[in-house]
């Protein structure tokens, strides 16, 4: 029995950055991913595995189809957030594509996109576009007909490409935010200013846990100014760490060597699109323990 054990164990520590990467994906959520790997070890634990042929594609498509039933929980609960609701950051500097062939589905814009999709559209998408399963594999892990596979890849394709601008370069990226950083601590507002887009929204997620903006703040000038307001009292005794959240570049704000932010933005060719503050202490964990 215990060499049996180990030997599921083995076959499941293989494949679980995998399951991992499926899971945050779908739920956006590192300590709901977490537990969902937890559930579907406990799942591989139970399960007359002599029966099994494919191991790796029965344990994908358990932590899948786990997913899909806590995404639809998950939803209801978001309904009631206090304030904008951003994915939970995680540290991709040792991964950066998070257990998949590819890092697609994982940047935090894209992350928020995937939230206006159904969960079986989610998992298909993801499936597909980070993992590169075929359409054969899709369909038996979702469990619908392969032209509904298609189908369902075809549609998430189509609504996040016409929500998506042309994002720049991770260099470009990095400049960005360290000059908005900058911009940001000095309370700059022409610098402010000049680094947006036209139509930047600044969004701050502290899940009613901790003082931030329970609305997003809109447009050039606003954020600017909406920056500038609380710059000598936000950034004093703050240290700035350089870190890879999610595929691109962040930085982690600490006091005392405890971090209590991950900032990040997105940017195009327009400028900083989005300023995103992850503020909620609950979801600090995943992306603050390299700064440790």
């Amino acid at each position: 029995m215990d060499a049996n054990l180990d030997e599921a164990l083995a076959v499941f520590t293989a494949v679980r950055p995998r399951l991992f990467g499926i899971a945050y994906r779908m739920l956006g959520s590192a300590s709901e991913a977490e537990d969902l790997v937890q559930e579907a070890w406990l799942r591989w634990q139970g399960t007359d595995r002599t029966v099994v042929e494919e191991p790796a594609a029965f344990l994908a498509t358990a932590t899948t189809r786990l997913a899909i039933n806590a995404l639809q929980s998950a939803r209801v609960r978001r309904e009631t957030y206090i304030g904008p609701w951003l994915p939970e950051p995680v540290d991709t500097s040792a991964d950066p594509t998070l257990g998949a062939e590819r890092a697609e589905a994982l940047g935090f814009a894209v992350l928020v996109m995937l939230e206006k999709l159904t969960p079986t559209e989610r998992a298909a998408y993801v499936l597909r576009e980070a993992f590169a399963y075929d359409y054969p594999q899709i369909c038996d892990i979702i469990g619908v007909s392969e032209a509904s596979a298609r189908q369902l890849v075809s549609r998430a394709r189509k609504h996040l490409a016409g929500e998506r601008r042309r994002e720049v370069s991770q260099a470009e990226q990095r400049r960005l935010l360290t000059a908005f950083v900058s911009a940001a601590q000095t309370g700059d507002l022409a610098a402010l200013e000049r680094l947006f887009a036209e139509d930047v929204v600044s969004y701050s997620d502290g899940g009613g846990k901790v003082r931030a903006s329970k609305f997003p703040v809109h447009g050039r000038v606003t954020v600017a100014k909406f920056v500038r307001a609380f710059h000598t009292h936000f950034w004093a005794g703050v240290e700035v760490i350089e870190a890879d959240s999610n595929g691109q570049p962040s930085v982690l704000l600490a006091k005392e060597g405890t971090v209590f932010a991950v900032l990040t933005v997105v940017a195009s060719t327009d400028g900083i699109d989005q300023v995103l503050w992850m503020m909620n202490p609950g979801k600090l964990g995943a992306a603050s323990a390299r700064a440790a």
